[in-house]
């Protein structure tokens, strides 16, 4: 106990403030800038455009995770902050805060990383616009210590750091331990997604070879007869009837001497995909951690079972709410600072579903109801 004390009295007066438990930090500290943009991320790209529930899933998160409301403690700065929410220019087309914030997550969610920056306005009075960063341009480094992170502009001769870094953040969407770059909420689902996509490419060519019928024409020429002038006859005329189907015009088949036709394929079975589909689905929906109904997939679920998943998706929202809380602040107070206003700002977010509002009133209501045949217990006690 004592000898555990000596030691961190020692640490102090060594001065030592550093991270002991990394081996990586002076190596990468010294040049060993590594890109911002996953070498998975057209993996990732291509996912979202040929799995549409994937797309579908990201698109849902951002909606319900969007709503919030500026806070500020002076009447001047809640007034500058509403007109500033609203009219903020974003990149090259959007405008406003929350379309902004909605870039920055989606790019979170696919990509594990996420860089935006504040640009300042010609005289230097206030925030111009917003711009969401593009990965690819970047490279991020270990600063002097594992403990900070370092973005360099991406360049043929190496990054170089960038002029004004305080007008620039980043955040991380769970990254490994030691690591500075986040994880993408895709991680885990190419593979899954590249067998779902070979189902669904098997069910067209299968639908395709269903539809579009092929035919088996087999004739049995009558004894002396010339087998092959038979053959032809019977294919010229077969090829001229199904030609003439095809021209929307009704035509008789008619053939000498025994002839049988069939359908190539006819006694194949169609191999069921149900199973197997629904088996990945529920492995990518899991990853996302949306409710199956939420993504338009009618699975049979208890009303209990709805609710825990509620619950949970809840949960998962607060946590993409808790990144993005700190960087509306950091633009909101930089806006007002700017603008030479005073106040305080706080991220004030709206309550996720209707649902929630409800029972929360409802436990509300069974507490008083509670507290109040308490009290009329105590006081029938008391008059006895």
């Amino acid at each position: 106990m004592f000898g555990r004390k000596d030691k961190v009295e020692e640490a102090k007066k060594a001065g030592v403030a550093a991270v002991q438990t990394s081996r990586r930090a002076e190596g990468w500290a010294q040049g060993f800038p590594v890109p911002l943009r996953p070498g998975e991320a057209a993996l990732y790209d291509g996912l979202r455009e040929a799995v549409p529930i994937v797309e579908a899933a990201l698109q849902k998160i951002v909606r319900l995770t969007a709503g919030f409301r500026l806070v500020c403690s002076d009447p001047r700065g809640q007034s500058f902050l509403d007109r500033f929410r609203k009219e903020i220019p974003v990149g090259s087309g959007g405008r406003g805060l929350d379309s902004f914030l909605s870039g920055y997550l989606m790019s979170l969610l696919t990509y594990g990383s996420a860089v935006g920056e504040m640009i300042l306005s010609p005289e230097g009075d206030g925030i111009g616009a917003l711009y969401l960063s593009d990965l690819g341009d970047l490279e991020i480094r270990r600063g002097r210590n594992p403990l900070e992170a370092e973005l360099l502009l991406a360049g043929p001769g190496g990054g170089t750091p960038l002029p004004y870094p305080e007008l620039v953040f980043f955040s991380a969407l769970n990254p490994e331990p030691g690591e500075a770059a986040g994880r993408s909420l895709l991680r885990g689902l190419p593979f899954l997604s590249s067998v779902l996509l070979e189902i669904y490419r098997a069910m067209g060519e299968n639908f395709r070879r269903i539809g579009a019928l092929r035919y088996a024409v087999t004739v049995k020429p009558e004894p002396g007869s010339d087998a092959q002038a038979v053959a032809d006859t019977v294919a010229r005329e077969w090829s001229g009837a199904m030609e003439a189907a095809g021209q929307g015009e009704i035509r008789d088949f008619v053939a000498v001497g025994d002839v049988s036709i069939r359908v190539i394929g006819a006694d194949n079975q169609f191999i069921g995909t149900e199973v197997p589909v629904r088996q990945i689905l529920e492995q990518i929906v899991a990853k996302t951690g949306l409710p199956p109904f939420l993504l338009g997939l009618s699975w049979s679920t208890t009303e209990r079972m709805s609710r825990q998943q509620a619950d949970i998706l809840t949960t998962e929202l607060e946590s993409y709410r808790s990144i993005l809380t700190p960087v509306a602040e950091r633009i909101c107070r930089l806006a007002l600072d700017l603008a030479g206003l005073p106040g305080k700002v706080e991220i004030e977010w709206e309550s996720i579903s209707l649902q929630d509002e409800v029972e929360a009133a409802n436990a509300r209501y069974t507490n008083a109801r509670a507290a109040l045949l308490e009290c009329e217990l105590k006081e029938k006690e008391g008059s006895k």
